[in-house]
């Protein structure tokens, strides 16, 4: 198989360690075994986008080392590739309009789970509306770091248009990594119940299964994911290479102590040479004190 990886960040901000950490497992785990790593801006959400985010994510990408493989891709430069697969779905009956609220859902189920109520009383046409994927199992995989998963729990008909006329993450992200032939996806635990979605959504477009690698998230006192939200810190750009080594270390790499001394190009180099993603701790989140 040849390798092909990515790195596909949304632009709500800069760049933090819980990003750096996605960067950079991804792109020496593609380095590693020869392959190909692109870089995809998710950038579907424009509510949540900060204005010149993407320019800095670039511009912070190429101060800490990182070379990747032709353009750079951009979601909302896709709109029609998604469209024409959402219709697609719907002309199959694997997907349906749904106008249900998440507090009318709640009502109903006294959960989150949806009760396929618009399946079977289906919103009138003039009614703005959401449309999900038809889902009634929940797709098992072996995870290249976590083992085996499965997520019973989560199986229901997901959203992937929403309502305001965006279309969702689950959609948009299954078909641009294949049709950017990702063969490895190796990204946050955080995504690690999307999986399920995504591979069910490859069965239905008769996808190839890319190889997941889901790493721990780097987590605040308060057990919080690293965000924006969360007022991770942007990363420093005039000095990189303390936090790469950080994010080596926290990745379970062990950097010797010479190499860390080193410009940020030939300490990736050293990384793409000894880099064993089975060092990478098998756990979902690990708290990480952002140095003063």
């Amino acid at each position: 198989m040849t390798y092909i990886g990515r790195f596909a960040p949304s632009p709500t901000g800069p760049l933090h360690f819980g990003s750096l950490l996605a960067a950079l497992a991804s792109y020496l785990d593609a380095r590693a075994n020869q392959g190909q790593w692109f870089l995809r801006i998710e950038d579907l959400d424009p509510p949540r986008e900060m204005p010149g985010a993407t320019d800095l994510i670039l511009f912070c990408l190429e101060k800490f080392g990182f070379e990747w493989n032709g353009s750079v891709i951009r979601q909302s430069d896709r709109s029609e590739i998604y469209q024409d697969r959402l219709q697609a779905l719907l002309k199959s009956d694997l997907a349906y309009r749904c106008n249900c609220s998440r507090q009318q859902i709640k009502q109903r189920t006294g959960s989150s789970l949806y009760d396929r109520f618009c399946y079977s009383h289906p919103p009138a046409k003039t009614e703005l509306c959401a449309v999900r994927c038809l889902c009634d199992t929940d797709i098992p995989f072996q995870d290249l770091i976590l083992g085996q998963q499965q997520f019973p729990e989560y199986t229901d008909d997901f959203v992937i248009h929403r309502r305001d006329g965006l279309f969702a993450y689950q959609l948009a992200v299954t078909v641009d990594d294949a049709e950017q032939n990702i063969s490895h996806i190796v990204r946050g635990s955080d995504l690690l119940d999307s999986t399920p979605k995504q591979l069910h959504l490859q069965r239905l477009f008769n996808y190839p299964q890319p190889l997941y690698a889901h790493i721990p998230v780097a987590t605040n006192s308060q057990g919080q994911k690293l965000s924006k939200q969360t007022f991770a810190r942007p990363l420093n750009q005039s000095d990189p290479v303390p936090q790469l080594g950080q994010a080596l270390q926290f990745l379970g790499q062990q950097p010797e102590p010479d190499i860390l001394s080193c410009p940020a190009p030939e300490l990736l180099r050293w990384a793409t040479e000894n880099w064993k993603i089975e060092r990478i701790p098998a756990s979902t989140a690990i708290e990480w004190k952002e140095a003063d």
